[in-house]
């Protein structure tokens, strides 16, 4: 890596892991049942900035287009009022989710994970 201050986990295989141990861990309640892992072996991770990013929809256009937007103009998106938006953590789909109103502020709440494949 060229920049040591960015950590790309694609760039990592299984053998630069760092292998949690459950031994020394004292057990809190906040075990996963499935890997014997628990919430304290994250806490590792809990530093690493992340990119979040959530898609409202997308839309092509030829850049004579792009260039007569103004303040007003209205952008014709590839999804339907009320369909769920994708969530993409550092460029890769992981959850789909929901436009939400907090504070006056706009939101996201995910209604469904999406496992894919890590190879």
């Amino acid at each position: 890596m060229s920049d040591e201050s960015e950590l790309n986990l694609d760039d990592m295989d299984d053998t630069d892991a760092p292998v949690p141990s459950t031994s020394l861990v004292e057990n809190d309640g906040d075990e996963d049942e499935e890997t014997g892992r628990t919430a304290n072996d994250l806490e590792t991770v809990f530093d690493i900035p992340v990119q979040v990013s959530a898609v409202l929809g997308r839309s092509r256009m030829q850049v004579s287009q792009l260039m007569k937007i103004g303040a007003s103009t209205v952008i014709e998106l590839d999804r339907k009022v009320g369909e769920a938006i994708d969530i993409y953590v550092n460029n890769r789909l992981v959850a789909r989710g929901e436009v939400v109103v907090v504070d006056e502020r706009l939101g996201v709440t995910m209604t469904e994970i999406i496992k894919g494949n890590r190879n």
